[in-house]
This record gives C-alpha cells, sequence and structure tokens, in this order.
C-alpha cells in the first residue's frame, strides 16, 4: 500500500495514537488495567443521572427525538442550542456574541484541527505559517494536527519550586519571542498535562500581544469555565474578538457524544463551517439536545460548579495526599500546582531511565500513564526536564488510582536518584 504525505504522516506513531491504544487495550484486555493515562472523565452518579433523565425525555418526545436522531443540523451547529449558548454567555458574562460566534464540532479535537490548519501550514505563497505555543509542555493531542510538518514553535516554561515536593510552570513572558512567521498562539487553559491554570491577567496579556501582531488567541478550554469548570481557584471566563475559544462537553461527562464547542468572531466561525461541510458534513446533534435545557436555564453552570468541580478538587487533594503518603523520601519528586483539569504532572529531578522508558515498565506492570517527552513538541534545542516527567489521570476508581500510584511509586525508587 503506497500512502500520500498526508496519509504517512496521519499513521506514523504519535503521542495521541499511543493513548488511544492504550485506551484501546483496557477495553479489550483481560487482565487488570489500572488505567492513569488517557483523558477519560469520572463517572459522577448525580451528573450521570441528570443525563439519564433528558435521555428519557427525549426518547418520549416524538419530535424531539426524531430532530436528534434524523434530522442533519447545519455544519455551523444547531440554531436553538447555540442561540441558548449565546444568551447564557452574554447574561453571566457580559459578553456581546451571537449565534454567528458560535460554532460546533465534531469534538474540540477535530476543532482544534481545523482551526490550527486554517491559521497555520502553507501560505500559497511559497511559505508557511506557523503555530506558538508559549507554554511548554502543551497538550500531545495537538502535536500532529498541522498538516503540513514542522509549523509548531514552543517556548520553555519558567520552573519555580513553589513548596514541599511542589512546582509550577509560568509563560516565561521576557524571553517570549514570537517568529515573523507565527500566525496564531494557542495555549490550553487549564493546561493538558499539568493541571496549569493560567491567571486572568496572563490570558488578557497574551491576548494583547496577538492583537498586536494581527493574530489570533486560540484559547482551548475543554476543562475551563463556564463548564465544566474543573479550575481549583479564581478564574473567569474570558473572551474578546480576538480570542478563538475551544469548549467542549466531554469533561462534564459526555464524551462519547463528541461536542466541541468554538467562539469567535463571525469570520472565523464562518470559515470553520465551511470546513466542517467538507470534513464531516454536518455536526451530531445528541450532546447540543441533551444540554440545551440545562444551559437555557443556566443549570449547567449550577452543574459545573456544584458537581463536577467539587468531585474532582477533592480527587486531586486525595490522590496527591496519597502520593506523598506512599512515595519513599528518598525519592526525588515534585508534583505540579494542582489548580484544574483531571491530571498530575510527576517530576523525578533525577530519574535516571527516560520518562518513555519508566512508562514501558510501567506498562509492563499493567499501569498506563502518559511519559513527558510527547508533550515537549515544537522546541528548538533539547531540554532534559522533557525526559523527566509523566502524566496520570486521577478521575479513574480511588482503588485503582491508589494501587497505580504504589506500583509508580516502587518502579521509581529504582530509577530516581
Amino acid at each position: 500500500m503506497q500512502l500520500s504525505k498526508f496519509g504517512m504522516k496521519f499513521t506514523q506513531k504519535s503521542g495521541i495514537l499511543e493513548l488511544m491504544e492504550d485506551l484501546g487495550s483496557v477495553l479489550t484486555s483481560d487482565q487488570k488495567i489500572y488505567m492513569l493515562g488517557g483523558g477519560n472523565p469520572a463517572q459522577i452518579p448525580a451528573v450521570n443521572a441528570l443525563w439519564k433523565t433528558r435521555m428519557q425525555e427525549i426518547v418520549e418526545d416524538p419530535a424531539d427525538l426524531a430532530n436528534t436522531l434524523s434530522m442533519y443540523d447545519s455544519a455551523q451547529g444547531n440554531f436553538k442550542f447555540m442561540t441558548a449558548l449565546a444568551n447564557l454567555l452574554n447574561r453571566e458574562y457580559h459578553w456581546d456574541i451571537t449565534p454567528d460566534n458560535i460554532g460546533l464540532t465534531n469534538g474540540s479535537q477535530n476543532g482544534m484541527f481545523v482551526l490550527f490548519n486554517l491559521f497555520g501550514g502553507n501560505d500559497g505563497k511559497g511559505g508557511k505559517k506557523r503555530i506558538m505555543l508559549p507554554l511548554c509542555p502543551e497538550y500531545v493531542g495537538y502535536a500532529d494536527q498541522l498538516v503540513e510538518q514542522n509549523c509548531f514553535v514552543t517556548r520553555r516554561a519558567r520552573i519555580e519550586e513553589t513548596g514541599s515536593h511542589e512546582f509550577k510552570y509560568f509563560v516565561d513572558f521576557a524571553n517570549l519571542d514570537i517568529p515573523e512567521d507565527v500566525n496564531g498562539l494557542c495555549v490550553s487553559r487549564p493546561t493538558n498535562p499539568t493541571g496549569n491554570v493560567l491567571t486572568d491577567d496572563e490570558v488578557l496579556h497574551l491576548s494583547n500581544i496577538a492583537a498586536k501582531r494581527g493574530i489570533p488567541l486560540l484559547l482551548d478550554n475543554a476543562y475551563g469555565a463556564p463548564f465544566p469548570h474543573i479550575i481549583f481557584q479564581d478564574a473567569r471566563p474570558i473572551w474578546n474578538e480576538n480570542i478563538v475559544l475551544s469548549m467542549s462537553l466531554s469533561k462534564i461527562g459526555l464524551p462519547s457524544t463528541r461536542t466541541g464547542i468554538v467562539i469567535a468572531k463571525k469570520e472565523i466561525i464562518a470559515a470553520l463551517a465551511a470546513a466542517n461541510s467538507i470534513i464531516s458534513l454536518a455536526n451530531g446533534t445528541l450532546g447540543q439536545n441533551i444540554v440545551r435545557p440545562f444551559v437555557e436555564s443556566g443549570q449547567i453552570l449550577e452543574i459545573s460548579q456544584q458537581l463536577v468541580r467539587p468531585f474532582y478538587e477533592k480527587r486531586s487533594k486525595d490522590t496527591i495526599a496519597y502520593i506523598k503518603e506512599t512515595f519513599d523520601s528518598g525519592i526525588d519528586y515534585r508534583i505540579h500546582k494542582s489548580e484544574g483539569a483531571i491530571f498530575l504532572w510527576l517530576w523525578f529531578k533525577n530519574l535516571k531511565i527516560s520518562s518513555r522508558e519508566l512508562y514501558k515498565r510501567l506498562k509492563a506492570r499493567n499501569v498506563l500513564v502518559l511519559p513527558s517527552e510527547y508533550f515537549f513538541f515544537g522546541l528548538d534545542e533539547p531540554w532534559d526536564h522533557a525526559q523527566e516527567c509523566i502524566r496520570i489521570n486521577y478521575s479513574g476508581s480511588t482503588e485503582d488510582v491508589r494501587r497505580g500510584i504504589e506500583i509508580i511509586a516502587e518502579e521509581a525508587a529504582r530509577e530516581v536518584a
């Protein structure tokens, strides 16, 4: 089989491919797997009950069921859902948006793929445009999304050791030089993999930097406010016409509906809808229709703030406490300050092997994590720190997470000076 350049790029080994293969192995293995690797959200009973009730309402209403399952929506999204969301955001946060500022995609991963390739890649004039990630490490799922090769550029985060066994990354604004060929900035907030949350001032600073260059700031808000609001500190939702805000229904408990949301100026939404028409014809309606009544009433904010956030904040604190209890005092480790998302980022400062090798050893013991190498793409030069970390997902069952941590501690004790 002979593949095109596109085919070869999207079938080569990559971090996101390995992550999804690991997720698949959990579903098909007859062994006990401790899944601390992927990004699957937790099963929160009170939230699941709401989705169950709403789905029963859909099933029992013939017109609602037909609109959910038997009708194509527009390439931009479901008009009733977009209207409800625009009204909610205007009412709660005083944004000045209309449904024309909102576009839906079949998952936020799909949405970021379209956005990256709208702004990055071959410029049609013999050159290429790049996307800059101001804070490295950054989400592994971005690394291979640009069709054109080598179109990401990034800068090292500034590291501060903020407490006993704790550290935090910061955007190094003092050294944030932006090359001329950069046509967009992108950050996730909270940051995947680390749980870092950029402050409001940092987001506005990046937005101003981008505006002065006449380029957008792509703000990936899959874990952020106003929903699912997996943020453990004060951080307000931020949008202006220079920000392209990506949101999702996955982490509020509906990952299988593959519902991504993009909020941007009208010209960008029109381009996104045009791409949707070609790539996927239309958007899935199920997720939009499940949550629409909760958006119309504003209850989606209560679900996020009163059910989702407290669940993950407690789980984060409990997991950190168990790591500190389990790890031998001789292991030189630090945990990134947990400010949001569903991950903890462990840094082994004197790891004698690569995090990729540690990942393999843990996988051999049925513990799945993600090695740090995949999250440091776009750097101009090597960085030892990129070989010293792992990402763990703490949203699984408490028993599985604890056993996984125990095995990580055993392996780390052998390889950390």
